[in-house]
């Protein structure tokens, strides 16, 4: 009985100290964004790296040197696994940045709401000056073309696990989307064939960082590979 104790006491929170959590958050963004994520991680004895990043200012294969710095980062803490949770944007990073890279400490990815597929509104809007001003060089790479960056990239050796949203709060493109969809990426398009597990919650594309089911979910998955799919 007391060595079960001081299992679970003392030997599960050292091995999720030997884990990382690179956080990535999604366009026009910053890492306070990604706030809450990051303390759920931290009260789960992980070590997290959450930074901003120029996500309007850079195209994607630029943009991703920021998952680089984030593995830096995760190597000086000691950590033996890294893993990492992206937001939209963030999670296309990560698969450019494994195109040309190999590390041997990477395990697993949980993107929220990736445009795996790009977007129906990169492609519709991709000429207004507005959405130009607001997205830059890598809002321009995010549409459902079969030549956009997002459909050009291949498989990762990471697992990987998928939470689209299916809740639109955003009027302004809902006639640019297939249902459903979290109101800036439709829930197909979030999807890839190599993924592991997948799951949709009743959350909206901006707001699902907050949501504790995403939040409970992540844990899962970083820990076990997979989500709960009960209902």
């Amino acid at each position: 009985m007391r060595l079960t104790l001081y299992l679970l006491l003392f030997v599960a929170p050292i091995s999720l100290a030997n884990e990382c959590v690179v956080l990535l958050h999604g366009m026009g963004r910053t890492s306070y964004s990604m706030n809450a994520i990051e303390d759920l991680l931290a009260k789960e004895h992980y070590s997290v790296i959450n930074n901003s990043y120029p996500s309007t200012k850079q195209d994607i294969q630029q943009l991703a040197s920021v998952v680089g710095d984030g593995i830096a980062k995760c190597k000086k803490t000691g950590a033996q696994s890294i893993h990492f949770v992206t937001h939209s944007l963030g999670g296309i990073l990560v698969r450019q940045y494994f195109q040309d890279n190999l590390v041997a400490e990477a395990k697993r990815v949980v993107m929220l709401g990736p445009p795996n597929h790009g977007s129906e509104v990169a492609t519709n809007k991709k000429d207004q000056w507005w959405y130009k001003m607001a997205t830059g060089p890598a809002g321009q790479q995010l549409g459902i073309e079969a030549d956009s960056t997002p459909n050009q990239l291949k498989s990762i050796p990471l697992e990987i696990g998928i939470i689209a949203g299916t809740e639109s709060l955003d009027p302004w493109f809902a006639g640019d989307l297939p249902k459903p969809n979290d109101g800036k990426v439709s829930v197909e398009s979030a999807k890839l064939a190599e993924m592991k597990d997948f799951i949709a919650v009743p959350h909206s594309h901006t707001f699902m960082t907050n949501a504790d089911v995403v939040a409970s979910q992540i844990k899962l998955f970083l820990q076990h590979g997979h989500f709960s799919h009960e209902p």
